[in-house]
């Protein structure tokens, strides 16, 4: 269930502060900013999702501290429980 939308990383860390969710999806480009740093940031689970392949930034994703990637053409509940280690 999403419990929240934020458009910037002031929002995002409010929400997150205000929701505690249980898990944070976060693109790697937003706007003028990048998910990468809102991801170090963030103290939830975060899954980064982009429209851009996984390859464009592989190395930038695998030193993240995202448990993953999932790109938005293959986002899914499954594919988010998948890599929270969850099961369906």
């Amino acid at each position: 269930m999403v419990v929240g939308v934020a458009a910037t990383s002031v929002e995002a860390l409010r929400l997150e502060e205000e929701l505690r969710p249980d898990v944070v999806l976060v693109d790697i480009r937003l706007g003028g900013e990048r998910g990468f740093d809102l991801a170090r940031r963030l103290r939830s689970p975060v899954i980064l999702i982009s429209t851009y392949a996984r390859r464009e930034y592989a190395e930038e994703i695998a030193a993240s501290p995202a448990r993953g990637f999932i790109s938005k053409t293959e986002l899914s509940a499954s594919a988010v429980l998948q890599l929270l280690g969850a099961t369906d």
